[in-house]
């Protein structure tokens, strides 16, 4: 998911941490956000209103009484038009104002008139983040609804050592994603694979392949952020599990076609995007294998076909989802698989293809579906399709 035609209002109150305001406003427009900054004057003295009008493409508002504008209810106008309403930094004199309805300026009077979802990125000395009231005014926000982005602990601009700093603007920007997706996959559950899987050879070798577990790990994280109870069941990866993701670590191939099969009877969609090996060896040497003068021979056996079996035993109205990486005759190869495993829908793609394959940030997919053309999808990032992915396999559920 990116935040494309998402409009973000970004309120920016006054303390050291507001210079991270610009580093916010870039990931949001790079996720395609429109930004609008209304900053509180304090804010005006850490950094200047010019810095986030470059950065955001938009008038930064600092002033309720500014006439250098075209006359509207501003405050008003930016409250209907925000998607999300975020405030980062926020200060303890802002989150009391808005724990109990005091509007006084630009950033506290727009708060009020907004319905949009707000999230809520505290930044403060240590001692008044823990005063008792200061806490009782973040449990009011919350329970009317609010997001909050919990402070990092670190040293403080005030010398303290604890917590108080700013999270970091990935997570804030994470958490503004979460605010505005549409729970579409609440109540579902979706089991996910991702990754590749390692055959032992000897304890210090094992047969793999080049899978990074991206294109899994994005449909987990789309998944989660649209409501849904997700599994996922992964092959060994360098990425960190999506934040309320439950995640079931495994090696072999063997060990991830009992923890799907496992998890098989609870799923409503099973989307298959692990790299799982085909071939084990027949044996695992108990010590290291030793070189030799003669040239070895490795006697492989066939791994068990998870998707086959998920496939046999799916139960009606349950949508299996299966990817076909091929590096020649896509189409005739995945279409086959799609019969042959019993799936709903087959994600193809070729490693040959620029920008598809292994590792990249990017994917280049046909979407193939019983009884329907094959879907060509231009190149895009992952994160994207998994949203596309997860749509289609929405349509179909309710089309059950």
């Amino acid at each position: 998911m990116d935040l494309k035609d998402k409009t973000i209002v970004l309120c920016v109150t006054g303390g050291i941490a507001a210079y991270k305001a610009a580093d916010l406003v870039s990931r949001l427009k790079k996720q395609q956000a429109e930004v609008f900054v209304i900053m509180t004057k304090s804010a005006c003295e850490f950094i200047t209103p010019m810095t986030l009008e470059v950065l955001s493409g938009n008038r930064v508002v600092t002033d309720m009484f500014s006439r250098d504008f075209p006359w509207e209810v501003e405050h008003i106008s930016l409250a209907a038009r925000a998607d999300v309403f975020v405030i980062a930094p926020c200060t303890a004199n802002v989150l009391g104002k808005a724990a109990h309805g005091i509007a006084d300026d630009m950033v506290t009077t727009t708060l009020l008139a907004t319905r949009a979802p707000l999230v809520i990125a505290p930044a403060m000395n240590t001692n008044m983040y823990e005063n008792p009231v200061v806490q009782q005014n973040m449990r009011i926000l919350a329970n009317r609804g609010a997001h909050f982005v919990e402070p990092a602990s670190g040293r403080l601009a005030c010398g303290a050592v604890g917590r108080g700093k700013l999270a970091d603007p990935a997570d804030i920007c994470e958490a503004i994603l979460d605010a505005a997706a549409v729970r579409d996959l609440a109540g579902l559950r979706v089991l996910v694979t991702a990754g590749p899987t390692q055959e032992a050879l000897d304890p210090v070798r094992f047969l793999s392949n080049h899978s990074t577990g991206k294109m899994g790990y994005a449909i987990a994280e789309a998944a989660r952020r649209r409501g849904a109870e997700v599994t996922l069941v992964t092959g060994p990866t360098a990425l960190p599990v999506p934040v309320g993701v439950r995640a079931v670590p495994v090696v072999s191939a063997r060990e991830m076609y009992d923890a799907v099969l496992a998890a098989l009877p609870e799923q409503d969609f099973v989307i298959k995007a692990a790299a799982v090996g085909d071939y084990r060896p027949a044996e695992a040497a108990p010590d290291k294998l030793k070189k030799k003068n003669a040239d070895m021979t490795l006697t492989l056996v066939r791994n068990p076909d998870i998707l086959k079996a998920v496939g046999e035993r799916k139960r009606p109205g349950q949508i299996v989802c299966g990817f076909s990486m091929e590096t020649r005759d896509l189409l005739e190869n995945s279409a086959a698989k799609l019969e042959s495993k019993n799936c709903d829908f087959m994600i193809a793609n070729n490693l040959k293809t620029a920008g598809a394959g292994f590792g990249t940030d990017t994917n280049v997919v046909t979407v193939l579906r019983r009884g329907a053309v094959p879907e060509q999808l231009p190149i895009q990032s992952k994160a994207t399709l998994a949203d596309g992915i997860l749509d289609r396999l929405l349509a179909a559920w309710d089309a059950r």
